[in-house]
């Protein structure tokens, strides 16, 4: 059992200034970490589980920047156990066996091991049930670090023996401490450079980092670099130092599914302003806009449907423009199909209609087409039955002949039921007018002799 040292040695070390401010800058202790008050305030239950050495194998899983390996160095110190760092992208099986032989013999000298598989889901599922039979043995505890879903990248054998723990964005409150430390450290930060630093250049580096502390110390010190010692950062020195700011995206993670949701929902919403946005920062950073049109066309087709027939009509128009015009020129067609679907009446009528018929199709697989409807190209068939009785819409004014088109076991089902929106009130009123013509013949043949 890996024994509690009550506070941390693995940092006392002599700061390395070659290091970059972000890692110069990692926490000593628990209380000097900012952020996740959710998992390591006083009292919470993993705070307790690293105070007390009891912390077992862990999933932290969590934006970039926000403390994962800080995280899995401080489950070390405070357990005194060997931090093992290893890399899911550039290591294998044979360093994990390496790592393991090392762990049993330190194992036999009373010392524990944290083996720290950063980006974890980077591995295999061959490379990821090799690290089974060792965690369940206690041989090594693992820390895994991820940015994605562990639901997704983890496979299910080695997620049941771990805990997962949600690391979330630092706010900018977060952000601003963590700069603020940094300026006022002569030895492990920039203290001794003596800057003078503009709140509104500090609040705008702890806006644009999107939650990532190593971000923001990594503009701060590009900013330093660049005034020298004694400088002054004003905004537009952040901003130079910041560059070309990259929203936060990882094509195809959870974040991209999670953003193309809030685009499909906020169009289905009725929030322009929310859909365009989602749409802005899918493109911004790096989305291919034609998924954002495949989203639309079914949009348009799920929850406006009939309610406004030009949408997806409008959709598709767009979509076509997008691709003769190329970018930047095509975002226009885009924000212009986005304003419009999110501002159109919206029905699911359509939709309800389609499981309404696709569940009696199953139920009912096997009816036969009623014999007045069905096609006549002999005379074989003619004699048997087959168009007998049909009566053809066009030879009545109203274009409408009252008749039956559905199986007899099916007749008088209703599918499709117009909404109240749009175009599809005018839909509702055809439907009234052809069922009281269909009541007015059902009247007339039943008063007839």
């Amino acid at each position: 059992m890996p024994r509690r040292t009550g506070q941390p040695t693995l940092f006392h070390e002599a700061v390395d200034r070659a290091q970059p401010l972000a890692a110069r800058m990692r926490p000593a202790t628990l209380d000097e970490f900012v952020g996740q008050e959710h998992l390591l305030a006083r009292g919470k239950p993993l705070r307790d589980a690293i105070e007390n050495g009891t912390i077992g194998s862990v999933i932290l899983w969590g934006p970039p920047g926000t403390g994962k390996t800080t995280l899995g160095r401080l489950i070390a110190a405070y357990t005194d156990r060997e931090f093992v760092p290893f890399s899911s992208v550039t290591e294998g099986v044979p360093r994990i066996r390496e790592v393991v032989a090392e762990a049993h013999q330190r194992l036999n000298m009373g010392r524990g091991t944290i083996l720290f598989a950063d980006e974890i889901h980077r591995l295999n599922k061959a490379q990821q049930d090799a690290f089974l039979p060792h965690v369940e043995s206690g041989t090594i505890t693992l820390v895994g670090a991820t940015t994605e879903n562990p639901s997704f990248e983890i496979n299910g054998a080695l997620l049941s023996r771990v805990r997962v723990f949600v690391l979330q964005a630092l706010s900018p409150a977060d952000i601003r401490t963590l700069l603020d430390r940094a300026l006022s450290q002569p030895e492990r930060g920039l203290g001794d450079k003596q800057l003078q630093v503009d709140d509104a250049a500090l609040d705008v580096i702890a806006e644009e980092a999107d939650g990532d502390a190593r971000r923001a110390l990594t503009v701060l010190e590009a900013a330093a670099e660049h005034v020298g010692a004694h400088g002054r950062i004003d905004t537009a020195v952040a901003r130079e130092a910041m560059q070309l700011r990259f929203a936060k995206f990882d094509k195809w993670g959870e974040e991209t599914y999670n953003m193309l949701s809030a685009f499909h929902k906020s169009l289905r919403g009725s929030d322009a302003q929310a859909a365009l946005y989602w749409m802005a920062r899918f493109v911004e950073g790096g989305g291919d806009p034609m998924i954002l049109f495949r989203r639309a066309l079914a949009m348009a087709a799920e929850d406006i449907g009939l309610a406004d027939p030009e949408a997806l009509k409008l959709a598709v128009a767009a979509r076509d423009a997008y691709h003769m015009l190329g970018m930047p020129e095509g975002y226009l067609p885009l924000a212009e199909m986005v304003v419009y679907l999110a501002t159109a009446p919206k029905s699911n009528s359509a939709k309800v209609a389609l499981g309404e018929a696709m569940k009696a199709a199953e139920e009912f697989p096997a009816e036969g087409v009623p014999m007045h409807i069905r096609n006549a190209p002999t005379n074989l068939m003619k004699e048997l039955g087959y168009h007998s009785g049909y009566q053809y819409a066009h030879d009545v004014p109203e274009a409408y002949i009252p008749q039956e088109y559905l199986p007899d076991r099916l007749r008088g089902r209703t599918f499709y039921r117009p909404g109240p929106f749009g175009f599809e009130k005018e839909i509702a009123k055809r439907l009234a007018w052809w069922e009281e013509l269909k009541r007015r013949k059902a009247e007339e043949e039943k008063d007839t002799p």
